[in-house]
């Protein structure tokens, strides 16, 4: 009897146990496996945020717990880009460019990893002049069909750059939205080389005459700091510049590293080099700051980069038929969605986000909240668009902007361009020249200027 009234006690004590563990959450309604959580010891911020969504509760559970702390890292990261402006501001507005030229009748060139024929490239009317891989046989353009982990990169630049905004009704075009494109492959997966680099400046050069380019955009470094004198990428921009093609390079996002090194093609002398800016989606001049871009002296003494453009918030194309691509677009049918009926939408795509399968159970301000996290932690503006950051987009933007002038005036050399992008640029207030170069380009004004020469 004794040892039957231990087993039993010792079950009850069990359940009183995983009865302590198994609370069901005040804020959630689901059931907290381990310790609940004391809203006091939470953050003051966590505790606006979750006093906000449930006043009376005292003890959360640690899944919701860390869904707030997320809610409370995409206020803090996003609180910039949406302060003034419910969403991501298209790239003509944000530069003001001039709506009456629009890179008609000139073609550049692209280097990047990999490209994609994005709708806003090929409709609606297919501006894809050529394409060249360095790694496939010529006119072997298999690769730019495929949506590879290749191919996202250069699809962005050259989308960013003069993409039709097929997929938005036109709102988040480019600057050089009737240019023509040569598309060269450069890149496999993993680093791009100095050498991958030339072997694509080369090609274009071999072909510049049959497609008519004028325009060259590497969104790609080099190896290691180098003098012009010696290293042989930078001999072949110089080459490219002597011809009659502005090269246009993202000059690298070391702005934080020590040294914040510029690396070939971008520390080439005749190149045009593009820092990043930060204006923080907003048409407030005042509001402009700098983003980490890397800046010179180069090794050569060269102040790089000479110009600088939006570096962050650029809205660019996802790479359709990839699981960023189902993701983005389970968002945006959620954010969309009425509250009735919100369950069947989730259930109607089961597999794509765990946080989402997860979250079934939760009632309806957690479940829309969740939805602007997973937008938010995506950058997702729509099912088609999202926004990214980095020099690599900056520097497409200058060169759709040298696109436009080439158009006002055809008969402008590379180095009546890159002293008009200079000439127009407007300084950002309280930055360091040495980062800035001579500062923002101004679109209107260089194309006003290209047009009265």
């Amino acid at each position: 009897m004794r040892l039957q009234y231990a087993a039993m006690t010792d079950t009850s004590s069990l359940l009183e146990r995983q009865s302590e563990l198994e609370q069901v959450c005040a804020v959630c309604d689901r059931i907290a496996r381990g310790e609940s959580i004391s809203v006091d010891s939470l953050p003051a911020n966590l505790q606006a945020i979750l006093r906000s969504n449930a006043r009376s509760v005292e003890q959360l559970c640690a899944r919701c717990a860390e869904l707030f702390e997320r809610a409370q890292r995409q206020i803090d990261s996003h609180a910039a880009v949406f302060e003034q402006h419910s969403f991501v501001l298209p790239t003509p507005l944000r530069m003001d460019a001039h709506e009456r030229f629009i890179g008609r009748g000139v073609t550049m060139a692209f280097l990047d990893s990999g490209f994609y024929a994005h709708p806003d490239l090929t409709e609606p009317r297919n501006r894809i002049v050529a394409y060249h891989s360095i790694f496939a046989a010529e006119g072997d353009d298999t690769s730019l069909y495929t949506s590879d982990v290749a191919s996202w990169h250069g699809m962005m630049t050259s989308v960013v750059a003069g993409g039709s905004g097929a997929l938005s009704d036109g709102v988040y075009r480019g600057i050089a939205s009737e240019a023509d494109f040569v598309l060269v492959k450069i890149g496999l997966t993993g680093r791009i080389s100095e050498d991958q680099i030339r072997r694509g400046l080369e090609w274009v050069l071999e072909h510049r005459d049959e497609h008519n380019i004028r325009v060259v955009n590497i969104s790609a470094g080099g190896d290691f700091e180098e003098s012009y004198l010696t290293n042989e990428l930078s001999q072949t921009v110089e080459r490219c510049t002597r011809e009659g093609l502005t090269v246009i390079c993202a000059v690298g996002n070391a702005g934080h590293m020590p040294g914040h090194p510029v690396l070939p093609p971008a520390s080439a002398p005749s190149c045009i080099a593009v820092g990043g800016l930060d204006d923080q989606n907003s048409l407030d001049r005042a509001r402009r700051g700098m983003y980490r871009s890397s800046y010179g002296p180069t090794v050569d003494g060269l102040q790089k980069p000479e110009v600088i453009a939006p570096g962050i918030w650029v809205a660019a194309p996802i790479l359709p038929h990839t699981p960023t691509a189902e993701q983005a677009e389970l968002y945006a049918q959620l954010d969309a969605a009425s509250d009735e009926n919100l369950s069947t939408v989730m259930k109607e795509n089961r597999g794509i986000d765990k946080d989402i399968d997860q979250a079934s159970g939760l009632r309806l301000p957690l479940l829309r909240q969740l939805i602007t996290i997973k937008l938010r932690e995506g950058n997702v503006i729509n099912e088609h668009y999202k926004y990214v950051d980095g020099t690599s987009f900056a520097a497409p933007i200058v060169s759709s902007i040298v696109a436009c002038m080439l158009e006002a005036n055809a008969k402008l050399t590379p180095q009546q361009i890159k002293r008009i992008l200079i000439a127009t640029a407007e300084r950002v207030a309280d930055v360091e020249v040495e980062r800035q170069g001579w500062g923002v380009v101004n679109a209107r004004r260089a194309v006003e200027v290209a047009l009265s020469l």
